[in-house]
């Protein structure tokens, strides 16, 4: 995994804050200085907080768990459909489904109807409806599509949200800070990063800057996908030569011992008890 440098991040422009104006004060400890107006980012801070988020992502996707990618935002929608669908990961860049996570059985139950319909084709059950009917089921199916079709295979709440723009995504910021989950974000100079886990001081306007910040989460996070694949292999591997079986002879053998020391701890009280008896 390799975080880019302080060049690279220059060169996409992960540096361009906000008009002064327009600033969050929480924002001051990432800011490097301001110039015509315009906050800079200090990128070594960028680099540092980057390398540690991606670190954190990688283990995540190591063990198994689904991170949720949040950017509704024009400039980030297509970047974040394509770097999350290349790691099999849940994402949204429609609309925010109010309660996605406080509310995610009803969620759910949305995307099991759109299953149903689904299903519906399949099975012929779609070809007896009227035809009024069947375009009023073909018009709900590419809605539910639209705002659920990328989380359908999202069968409980996700381990961590990663978000552009905290401004912009807010609701689902709060969501998850409700419920604890952990959020991962890139934080621009008007936003607040005291309810984000996980800052990445960055410009999260421009295309350039998102794609290269994506870019090098995704990385970490394929990275991490493909040790838990080679983990997998080798211990079915070693399952299969055989070379659990010592550590379960030995369990069986001990737990055996056991079972013969236990009786004879019981008889001795019995055996000096026998001539008080007489």
């Amino acid at each position: 995994m390799s975080t880019p440098n302080f060049d690279q991040l220059l060169e996409a422009g992960c540096h361009f804050g906000h008009l002064k104006r327009k600033w969050n004060p929480a924002m001051a400890p990432y800011i490097f200085m301001e110039r015509n107006g315009i906050h800079i980012i200090d990128l070594y801070k960028t680099a540092a907080k980057l390398d540690e988020a991606a670190n954190a992502l990688k283990s995540i996707a190591k063990s198994g768990k689904k991170v949720l990618f949040v950017a509704t935002k024009k400039q980030a929608k297509q970047v974040v459909a394509d770097k999350a669908q290349a790691i099999g990961m849940p994402y949204v860049i429609e609309r925010w489904p109010g309660g996605m996570l406080t509310n995610f059985p009803t969620i759910r139950k949305a995307v099991k109807k759109m299953t149903a319909i689904d299903k519906m084709t399949k099975d012929g059950t779609f070809d007896n409806l009227s035809k009024r009917e069947k375009l009023q089921i073909t018009r709900q199916r590419a809605k539910l599509e639209k705002t659920l079709g990328s989380i359908a295979d999202l069968n409980r709440l996700p381990s961590a949200l990663f978000v552009v723009d905290v401004l912009k995504e807010r609701i689902a910021v709060a969501e998850a800070n409700r419920l604890g989950i952990p959020v991962f974000a890139m934080v621009d100079t008007n936003s607040n990063p005291n309810d984000v886990d996980f800052v990445i001081p960055a410009n999260d306007d421009a295309s350039k800057s998102i794609e290269l910040i994506l870019d090098t989460v995704c990385g970490a996070m394929a990275e991490g996908l493909e040790e838990r694949k080679v983990e997998k292999v080798d211990s079915q591997a070693a399952g299969e030569n055989g070379e659990g079986a010592p550590r379960r002879e030995r369990r069986r053998v001990s737990r055996g011992a056991r079972n013969e020391e236990a009786p004879a701890a019981e008889e001795a009280p019995a055996a000096e008890e026998a001539p008080a008896a007489e």
